[in-house]
């Protein structure tokens, strides 16, 4: 049994096949009078089947989530929701429809139960990324994280093998920045190392066997460790660099986050060497950067922002924008360190230091 207790999550959360067709059971544990399924278009069958699921205590499906949680789809979203006079969200998919939920709690306090279908970990953490006029700002409240986080492995049996892979990727950036982070303790590292090495060594099986539902369990409890210690620990240069390019440009979250990755762990390799050892040795290698770069180039990452839409000539704003307001990182933020570390990730190179 994963134990998530251990780390300190006062969340309910429950790893069992099966979950996404016995959902009254634990939504009535939540007291939860009327339920609004929130997923993204893509997602809508989904979220059909859920309210059918729920009965009586749906208020609806609302299939509008989008990336970086817009503002204003948020507000559309909200306006649904006090029409239908909903008292708890069901967010059903990845990040963007889990952010929606804490969107929406944010406003009003609504009760969330998360049912994720991605690795990216958005439901285990106080901290929602919204954008605005084109820019994505971050919030940190404990009242964001959804009171219940319900992982089905058969809602990622599905998860076509690339946005496993990526989605992968995405959630090994939150454990390996809270290696280094400022404020990281004995806890966080063992938590961030447990979800690498959990990922590490499931995600081989997925591929292998992309339906097989005791690989994917475990790919959701690395999921789970990874989210966790990013809710507990600060981030750094890694995630600035990836909600600016988010935020600002458009590109899609997961696989920016997977490009971005051993840049952002060579940039801040020499500055803490010791701290980033262990990354190296759970992925094989003695650079720690290169072996994410070559894990990701293995499982068929994609490895080039070029490849996302970036133009080249997009890079220098990007730069800008990314130093624009101070942030702490274990190795100064200089620009030019910067537009050289973009430049590399556009054109899909190898990580330098």
């Amino acid at each position: 049994m994963f134990d998530t207790a251990k780390y300190g999550s006062d969340q309910t959360v429950i790893f069992e096949a099966g979950l996404h067709r016995a959902l009254d059971r634990h939504v009535s544990a939540l007291d939860a009078n009327r339920v609004l399924v929130l997923t993204t278009p893509h997602q809508s069958d989904l979220g059909l089947e859920l309210a059918a699921q729920l009965g009586a205590k749906a208020a609806g499906v609302f299939c509008r989530a989008a990336m970086h949680t817009p503002v204003e789809v948020t507000e559309e979203a909200l306006a649904h929701l006090q029409d239908v006079g909903a008292d708890t969200v069901l967010t059903a998919g990845g990040g963007s429809t889990i952010g929606l939920g804490k969107a929406l709690a944010l406003r009003i306090g609504v009760t969330q139960i998360a049912l994720p279908t991605t690795y990216a970990g958005s439901e285990c953490t106080p901290i929602l990324g919204q954008t605005e006029n084109g820019v994505k700002t971050t919030v940190n409240d404990s009242n964001l994280r959804p009171a219940a986080v319900l992982y089905d492995p058969e809602l990622v049996a599905t998860l076509p093998v690339p946005m496993t892979v990526t989605s992968t990727l995405n959630a090994m950036a939150h454990a390996v920045e809270a290696l280094y982070a400022q404020d990281r303790n004995p806890q966080s590292t063992e938590l961030a190392l447990t979800g690498l090495r959990i990922f590490a060594g499931a995600l081989p099986r997925v591929m292998e066997d992309p339906a097989g539902l005791e690989a994917r369990l475990a790919t959701q409890q690395g999921a789970w460790a990874c989210g966790t210690v990013l809710g507990q620990v600060g981030m750094a240069l890694h995630h600035k660099l990836c909600h600016t390019l988010g935020g600002s440009f458009g590109l899609p979250h997961a696989e920016t986050h997977a490009i971005v990755l051993p840049h952002s762990a060579a940039y801040n390799a020499a500055a803490v060497p010791g701290l980033l050892a262990p990354v190296g040795e759970i992925f094989g290698s003695a650079d720690p950067a290169a072996a994410l770069w070559q894990f990701a180039k293995d499982h068929g990452a994609p490895m080039a922002l070029r490849d996302l839409g970036l133009a080249e000539a997009d890079l220098d704003r990007a730069a800008d924008l990314a130093v624009q307001n101070p942030y702490w990182n274990p190795k100064e933020i200089t620009r030019p360190g910067i537009r050289d570390l973009l430049a590399r990730a556009w054109g899909g190179d190898a990580p330098g230091n």
